[in-house]
């Protein structure tokens, strides 16, 4: 019987069934006055109809709701992956509206595909492989995207492809066609919004959706050329795989792979965010298939992508959500709406949905976030490239950058190779430390104690081992031994086993021994078998430094045994 503690179980599951019950209903309620409205705008930016976001919005509530892990993830359409489907799609489609919608399908398809294998894998850390300081720039750049071309929907400027300076030039040109009516039904609904949010409890996005239907029937917006929402065409069908050609789905790979990326990390940081909040486990490879599931099902019914957004998980969690069924009473929620009262969604005022989400990406738009980057003086420059990239090469060039920039960033510092000589530090047997970093360390008599900085591998193995060569080649000959601390190479692939039996070769031809010091249990295993045969005179030590110098200078040579003595 094991004495270690069982881990506690989370908070939610220690309330009564009915209290957990009436929070969670609560919960639901209020996030679906959110949902609702994110969910029509949403659509918009990714030049999908309507009903696109509606079919998401369901397909991601149901699906986490039955597959997820956390209870605050609220699964539905995110403004950053539907601007990318806009663009994807646009590129790939020419202005041909039918393909654009197959390509659409397609695309979020693809991604739900994306997320089954990964999770099949066990690739829920995959996400760290982009940087955070990356995704922030790129966030940031991306909203910036986001409100220009929502401000450009609002003045009537439509511009399907262009970089952001087009846009911008084209706003400024065509300055005197702006929409006035449309224009000041946006800055009103912007105005209440920012007013309602003060009133934590109220749904401010219905209740503004619900002031604009009131007055588009008043004041007949639509007479002052407002654009509504018009006819949602919600029917259920039989889910379908798009008809388009082998070279297309490989163009689609392409970008759900971007596409994949950009949404878990966009809905892993959401969930990890209140796990880590509430002291509560995360699975992130349970999650990465119940995010498959959801885009998935959202693609076989022509919805748009969907993911875990922080809005919207936010307002679940200060709701107070107790299970993952607050997702699913939102559901229920909306379900009867939009069953009911699609001639009244049909009567919204497009500048309404764009005041929606400018309402909800500006709070990302803040330059509070890249603070502490600037005042540690690391990862600035990264963040401002990947503003700049998306601003100046487009939402899809962007992130290939981004993405690019973090496979930079990993290989720079992996592929690193420095090396430090270590001395006994004071009167310490057992501390040895870099001289450079501490000067006043004495070196070992007969020794030299070399370390490299990085994990080596086959990317930096040759240039590591060249510096331990001139290192090594500048001693005296009092320098009987060296000692080769590789405490921070966990395993060792081919080619470093064979950079590692050269230098074994090039010491002993100095006349010099060499002893391995701090060596990992994998490593170890490699190295019985790789090194150990056949030059059996260096030593290994799996134990400390002090360990291996005391091998070093052991006046009857290197035992082999020595270690398995102390141990």
């Amino acid at each position: 019987m094991s004495d270690q503690p069982k881990p506690q179980e989370p908070f939610s599951f220690q309330r009564p069934l009915a209290y957990n019950l009436w929070r969670d209903s609560l919960a639901g309620l209020s996030v679906a006055g959110l949902l609702l409205p994110q969910a029509l705008a949403y659509s918009s930016i990714a030049n999908m109809p309507p009903q696109a976001g509606i079919i998401a919005l369901f397909a991601g509530l149901l699906c986490y709701g039955l597959f997820g892990m956390s209870r605050f993830a609220i699964v539905s359409a995110t403004s950053s992956s539907a601007i990318v489907l806009a663009a994807a799609t646009a590129s790939m489609s020419n202005g041909n509206v039918a393909l654009q919608m197959m390509m659409s399908a397609g695309l979020v398809i693809f991604t739900g595909v994306l997320f089954l294998l990964a999770g099949m894998a066990k690739m829920g850390s995959m996400t760290d492989f982009i940087a955070k300081p990356v995704l922030r720039g790129f966030t940031f750049g991306l909203v910036i995207v986001i409100i220009l071309k929502q401000c450009a929907d609002i003045v009537g400027v439509k511009m399907a492809h262009g970089t952001l300076l087009d846009l911008v030039m084209a706003l400024l040109a065509q300055f005197d066609h702006w929409h006035q009516a449309s224009i000041a039904t946006a800055a009103i609904a912007i105005g209440l919004l920012f007013f309602l949010e003060r009133y934590k409890w109220l749904p401010g996005g219905i209740i503004v959706i619900l002031l604009s239907i009131a007055a588009g029937k008043w004041m007949s917006l639509s007479g002052y050329s407002v654009p509504l929402i018009g006819q949602i065409d919600l029917q259920l069908t039989t889910p379908t795989i798009p008809q388009i050609s082998n070279a297309e789905w490989l163009q689609l790979a392409e970008i759900a792979l971007g596409l994949a990326f950009i949404l878990y990390a966009e809905s892993y940081s959401s969930i990890r965010t209140f796990a880590l909040k509430h002291n509560e486990p995360s699975q992130p490879n349970r999650d990465l298939l119940a995010l498959g599931a959801c885009n998935l099902v959202s693609g076989l019914f022509n919805g748009v992508p969907v993911g875990a957004g922080y809005s919207a998980t936010a307002a679940n969690e200060k709701h107070g959500a107790q299970t993952r069924l607050a997702g699913l009473f939102a559901l229920l929620v909306v379900l009867p709406i939009v069953l009911t009262q699609l001639d009244l969604i049909a009567l919204i005022p497009k500048p309404v949905l764009a005041a929606i989400v400018i309402h909800a990406v500006s709070h990302t738009l803040t330059l509070a976030t890249f603070r502490p980057y600037f005042a540690w003086r690391r990862d600035h420059v990264v963040i401002v490239a990947s503003v700049l990239a998306v601003l100046a090469l487009g939402v899809l060039e962007g992130l290939l950058v981004a993405v690019g920039i973090s496979l930079f960033l990993m290989l720079r510092q992996m592929s690193a190779a420095s090396v430090s000589q270590l001395g006994r530090h004071g009167r310490r047997e057992h501390d040895f430390v870099n001289l450079q970093t501490f000067p006043k360390a004495t070196l070992v008599p007969g020794v030299i104690i070399l370390r490299p900085d990085q994990a080596m591998f086959f990317a930096n193995a040759d240039r590591m081992m060249a510096r331990l060569r001139e290192k090594i080649a500048a001693t005296d000959h009092t320098v009987k031994a060296v000692v080769l601390s590789l405490e921070e190479t966990p395993d060792l692939d081919s080619v470093t086993i064979e950079a590692l039996r050269d230098l074994s070769l090039y010491v002993a031809s100095l006349g010099k021994q060499l002893v391995l010091a701090r060596v990992k249990d994998a490593a170890y295993e490699v190295l019985q078998h790789s090194i150990m045969p056949t030059l059996p005179e260096v030593g290994i030590s799996r134990l400390s430094v002090a360990h291996a110098v005391s091998l070093a200078l052991s006046p009857g040579g290197i035992d082999p045994e020595a270690e398995l003595r102390l141990e």
